[in-house]
């Protein structure tokens, strides 16, 4: 699979989403194990006796790693996917790009149980954020709620992640991991939630504000959130997945922003991450809209450039040049009428600002 992931011209940033290199081919089942992150503490600086080794890593941003508290545990009782206990994925969805599964009415209302809690989840999850709050606490609360309804929070121990869910602060366009940091006033915060119960992953992410956040963070949070609106919008049956990509990049140019393309949504189901791959910019990928199918749309639109920078945990991906990213997400189901949000937002979401 690495052989033909790399005669596509494609790398794994982290195996959560795949690079995507111009129009080059993607392969989303195959997710290779990042690999600077051997063993069980990658990237570590210093070690045995005397002073730590001052970290030395450029950042882009204000913001930096805090510590992390041990990887929580989930009850023998919970159903779990096939990478709990060793971090590593067994399933695969299809193996070529334009091969995507049409789910059953089974798999359909397994997937309907799994997005419902993945959106509760978030909704608390949101509902804690404030000046002041650890992303470690929003985390606990996360992997609480989660377990509480009997389900897995997926991005635990997935390719060896090490928490429940996903928190992006400010500059952090994915993948930032929850720890000691601060919430501070100001800043603006992206919470990914993914719950597996019942043989089905439910995924869905959203920015939120922290206190009083300026208009130009407020202005790029509702940007966001309108492109994505428009792109799901433009989903029913026979429409290419390509689209998708042009449909935000035409909404956001006006605003001075860009959509960063080496991170995509995905097929979502039985398995975590699957075909098609959602490019969230012009692109020349395969695939048409079918009934049954099931994916993500995802984009992380930036103040600046989309170009991103990696730190030395292996997952925590920050713009280049610092500058705030802001992204929202749903598990969407094409149906014959159009396309249904399977971790829609109910009448118990906090409403986002422009609606208060």
């Amino acid at each position: 699979l690495l052989d033909l992931l790399a005669a596509a011209g494609c790398r794994a940033a982290s195996p959560m989403q795949l690079i995507a290199p111009g129009p080059a081919v993607l392969l989303a089942s195959a997710l290779a194990a990042r690999p600077a992150a051997r063993g069980g503490r990658p990237f570590c600086m210093g070690g045995g006796f005397g002073a730590a080794a001052r970290d030395t890593f450029k950042y882009s941003g204000k913001v930096r790693p805090g510590k992390q508290s041990p990887k929580r545990s989930v009850p023998k009782s919970i159903s779990k996917p096939d990478y709990w206990k060793d971090g590593q994925p067994k399933a695969r969805g299809p193996m070529l790009p334009w091969q995507i599964q049409k789910k059953s009415e089974a798999d359909i209302e397994g997937m309907r149980a799994a997005g419902r809690i993945a959106r509760e989840v978030l909704d608390l999850a949101g509902a804690a954020v404030a000046p002041g709050v650890t992303t470690e606490a929003i985390d606990a609360l996360v992997h609480e709620a989660a377990v509480s309804r009997g389900a897995y929070p997926s991005p635990l121990n997935y390719h060896g992640f090490p928490k429940s869910c996903c928190t992006s602060v400010n500059e952090v366009i994915c993948h930032g991991i929850p720890d000691s940091t601060k919430l501070r006033d100001g800043d603006i915060v992206n919470i990914d939630i993914t719950c597996y119960y019942g043989g089905y992953h439910g995924d869905c992410s959203e920015t939120f504000l922290v206190g009083e956040v300026d208009e130009a963070g407020r202005q790029l949070v509702k940007v966001t959130h309108d492109a994505w609106q428009a792109a799901i919008a433009y989903c029913a049956p026979g429409k290419e997945y390509k689209g998708i990509g042009a449909i935000i990049e035409d909404y956001i140019a006006p605003h001075g922003y860009s959509t960063v393309r080496e991170f995509c949504g995905h097929g979502v189901g039985s398995v975590f991450h699957e075909t098609p791959n959602v490019i969230h910019a012009r692109n020349n990928e395969p695939g048409t809209m079918q009934v049954g199918h099931t994916f993500t749309i995802e984009p992380m639109i930036c103040e600046g450039v989309e170009k991103h920078i990696l730190w030395r945990d292996g997952w925590t991906a920050t713009t280049k040049d610092g500058k705030r990213s802001a992204q929202f997400e749903h598990t969407l189901l094409v149906t014959p009428d159009g396309i249904e949000a399977l971790t829609a937002r109910t009448e118990n979401s906090t409403p986002f600002w422009w609606e208060k």
